[in-house]
């Protein structure tokens, strides 16, 4: 593909690509590249999927990461618990119980060896991206719940590995950076059980 100009000069469009573009594969990553705040969360829920090897500019601070990672769990487990409302596809109702019950457990893993390191530990909050592409997800019609509902997901999944990678590698607590390598295991094994999900 050649989409490396794009996602490197158009950051701007990211949240337009997100609503346009139903893969959520192109412009949207440039926001990867792009340190803190509200672009760093738009990484975290549309990093490129299509990039998975690449150099994402994750938090190397604990506090930065910490606030990250939550915010990632909690959108799993928000739009999950509406998948579990909505969709009336088993599967889809199995991996969305397992999303809630297992990115509930990285938010306590992550929380405990932040306190254990003397981290300070806020409440997760989503951002303003996250909270949009939430209401897309509780607005779809019964039709088209599952094919919207999963390709967040997969989404989500590639940029929470991009985040969690990410920090193991550069962070800078080692107690965070050994839970943040255990958290991208799992986050990988959701991307592995994602490929395999049908929505039809």
């Amino acid at each position: 593909m050649k989409m490396t100009p794009l996602i490197l000069t158009l950051p701007v469009l990211a949240l337009a690509a997100c609503q346009q573009q139903p893969a959520g594969e192109t412009a949207v990553a440039g926001n990867a590249a792009m340190p803190g705040g509200d672009a760093m969360m738009m990484a975290g829920n549309n990093a490129s999927v299509m990039m998975p090897n690449a150099s994402v500019a994750a938090p190397t601070d604990a506090a930065g990461y910490v606030a990250q990672a939550g915010a990632a769990d909690l959108f799993e487990i928000e739009s999950s618990k509406i998948a579990l409302e909505k969709s009336q596809n088993k599967a889809v109702r199995d991996f969305a119980q397992m999303m809630i019950d297992q990115h509930q457990k990285s938010t306590a893993d992550i929380k405990a060896a932040a306190q254990k390191a003397g981290v300070t530990v806020q409440p997760p909050a989503l951002m303003a991206n996250q909270q949009q592409i939430l209401e897309e997800i509780k607005t779809a019609d019964a039709g088209n719940f599952d094919s919207v509902y999963v390709r967040n997901q997969r989404m989500a999944h590639n940029a929470a590995l991009a985040l969690h990678q990410g920090y193991a590698r550069n962070g800078d607590t080692p107690a965070l950076k050994e839970t943040a390598s255990a958290v991208a295991k799992v986050v990988q094994e959701h991307i592995d059980h994602l490929a395999s999900l049908t929505t039809a």
